[in-house]
């Protein structure tokens, strides 16, 4: 028996004019699609923004549905989306903004469980990490270099 240790580091920023005007500008694009999420349930709404190596972004949004297994998050919403519309450009980063009708968001909101798997099958795929930058409304943003420190003992196709 032996003991297996993952360590991985994030940086944290107290506020979006801390970042680089590059990545603030992908936070306020995913801020700005936040608020036009389909959150009629939930009130909770997620936005993101993600950057790509041709310098286009692709945006996406939370999208619910009664039937709530049939709805999907933002940060899938992009990524497939710029996966079918620039299926040959590598991914270099993603900006996630989260927030709540209900309640304040102040803390940086990672990915869920399905999206950290979709985000890193195309970091996988793209054989190069996927900065990804999280926040809620306001308040703090997480950095880290790579999806593989927010799933770190992950399934691939290698295992197939």
């Amino acid at each position: 028996m032996r003991e297996i240790k993952i360590d991985t580091s994030f940086i944290e920023y107290d506020s979006l004019e801390e970042m680089e005007t590059d990545v603030q500008d992908l936070m306020l694009r995913a801020v700005e699609i936040r608020k036009k999420a389909y959150a009629p349930y939930s009130k909770f709404r997620v936005g993101a923004a993600i950057l790509l190596e041709n310098n286009k972004i692709i945006l996406g949004s939370n999208q619910e549905n009664a039937a709530y297994p049939s709805g999907l998050c933002a940060e899938r919403t992009a990524v497939f989306s710029a996966g079918a519309l620039f299926p040959d450009v590598a991914i270099k980063a993603i900006a996630i903004s989260a927030s709540s009708d209900i309640k304040c968001t102040d803390q940086p909101i990672p990915p869920c469980g399905a999206c950290r798997q979709s985000l890193f099958e195309y970091e996988v795929k793209q054989s190069q990490p996927i900065a990804m930058y999280c926040m809620g409304s306001e308040g703090k943003v997480i950095k880290t270099a790579s999806i593989t420190n927010i799933l770190p003992f992950y399934f691939d196709k290698n295992v197939l």
